[in-house]
């Protein structure tokens, strides 16, 4: 195959000539024409990335099957320009058995648009009592690296060290929900003048920082690797900025959603106040904490941004606020948003955003095949995507079997052409193939 005319990272022009799935030569654009039986891809001078890494995808498979399945998720994902996603554990049955992950694995492999590396539970049904069987699942055909009971926090302080020491032996990683379940009773957005005046409960900032703050410290005590996720707050920036200089081994991640949309708008909303789908956990923060948020994941101090793909059937969004399930799906989105927040803020470039949303997912995930850059010998995996365009969301056209986005009639930039998953095209033209 050649993809033709492309701009890697959005530099010169080039040609990659995909051979076995590895990419054999990137050459100037029209230096090399087309050899007989070559597959051409016209790229159009479209910008190309090394394929996309989610940290933090919801697949909803098994269990809940009406609101995703392996199969739209990925889809899903493809036509966001993902070839690799980290599907979390609370599903039902909960993925804390070597045999549910392995299912969740298989699932991927038969039915996947990309990768799906399976995140195994901490804690025995994300019930916070007793460990999962990391080690099992770390030795299963899914080859677990990263484990979270996302959804709920690991709040036993002993039970978090436990499970920190033990995923020390096989390289893991424990991806940590930070939220104090005593600072967050019946929470329902975050704690400020917005909830005080609409007469919501208060989701307070303290409740995650505090969480960070002291598993921070456990990581460094026992010498293991730590990953925030949906960091969501300028306090926790400072903590993360603080443990960083350090150099303990931790990391965190920003969702799109949390770069770009604030709690102003679950009063201001288009269609008025107390519209559920600006419900999410963590609850959207204020203009300061986006504001915190960019500038860190400018610096690095936050290492990813994760979708925290969160699908929800339309009867579990589309009723009264304190009755409506907490999630946003993004993958469609998420590189749309980036560029909306990041790059033409001029915070980000696109190596910048290659590193953030590929390279530093891929790594955190010891994925060895993913977010390589595009260069001789590394795998095809490849997004095209044209920032030059601006175009209406709509959640009808989407992959995913839910509807529940923020950005509905939203504008934004940017439009993914194709995607290839080492060298086999799963998006071409926009379209799943």
């Amino acid at each position: 195959m050649i993809i033709r005319n492309v701009r890697i990272l959005g530099g010169e022009p080039v040609d990659i000539r995909v051979e076995n799935g590895l990419i054999a030569a990137v050459t100037p654009a029209g230096a090399q024409p087309p050899a007989a039986g070559d597959q051409v891809v016209e790229g159009q001078g479209a910008l190309a990335l090394p394929g996309l890494v989610d940290l933090h995808t919801h697949l909803r498979e098994p269990g809940r099957e009406d609101a995703e399945t392996v199969q739209t998720g990925t889809q899903s994902a493809a036509r966001g320009g993902y070839t690799a996603v980290h599907a979390m554990a609370n599903t039902s049955p909960v993925a804390d058995t070597a045999g549910v992950v392995e299912q969740v694995w298989r699932l991927g492999h038969e039915f996947g648009h990309c990768d799906v590396h399976p995140v195994g539970a901490v804690t025995v049904g994300l019930e916070g009592r007793q460990l999962a069987e990391l080690g099992a699942m770390a030795d299963s055909a899914a080859r677990v690296r990263v484990f979270s009971d996302d959804g709920k926090c690991v709040d036993d302080a002993v039970l978090m060290r436990r499970a920190l020491e033990y995923v020390k032996a096989f390289d893991g990683v424990v991806a940590q929900h930070a939220q104090e379940p005593r600072l967050t009773g019946g929470a329902q957005m975050n704690e400020g003048q917005v909830s005080g005046r609409l007469g919501l409960t208060g989701w307070p900032a303290v409740a995650e920082e505090a969480i960070i703050a002291r598993d921070c410290l456990l990581a460094a005590h026992v010498g293991s690797r730590l990953h925030v996720c949906h960091v969501s707050t300028a306090g926790s920036v400072e903590i993360l900025r603080w443990a960083k200089s350090k150099g303990w081994d931790v990391t965190a991640e920003v969702t799109p959603h949390h770069l770009l949309l604030t709690d102003d708008l679950v009063e201001e909303s288009p269609v008025g106040a107390y519209n559920p789908i600006y419900k999410v956990n963590p609850p959207l923060r204020t203009r300061a904490d986006v504001e915190a948020l960019r500038e860190a994941l400018a610096d690095g101090t936050i290492d990813v941004v994760a979708t925290d793909h969160a699908p929800h059937p339309v009867e579990d969004k589309e009723t009264e606020w304190s009755a409506a399930a907490m999630g946003m799906v993004g993958l469609e989105t998420a590189l749309s948003v980036v560029q909306e927040a990041m790059v033409e803020t001029g915070l980000l470039d696109w190596a910048g955003v290659a590193d953030r949303m590929s390279a530093a997912p891929a790594r955190i995930g010891r994925l060895s095949g993913q977010g390589q850059p595009l260069q001789v010998g590394s795998p095809a995996n490849i997004v095209l995507y044209d920032p030059s365009v601006r175009t209406e969301v709509d959640p009808s056209a989407f992959a995913s079997k839910s509807r529940n986005t923020p950005y509905e009639g939203m504008t934004l930039p940017g439009r993914v052409v194709a995607t290839f998953l080492r060298g086999k095209p799963t998006v071409l033209e926009g379209k799943l193939v």
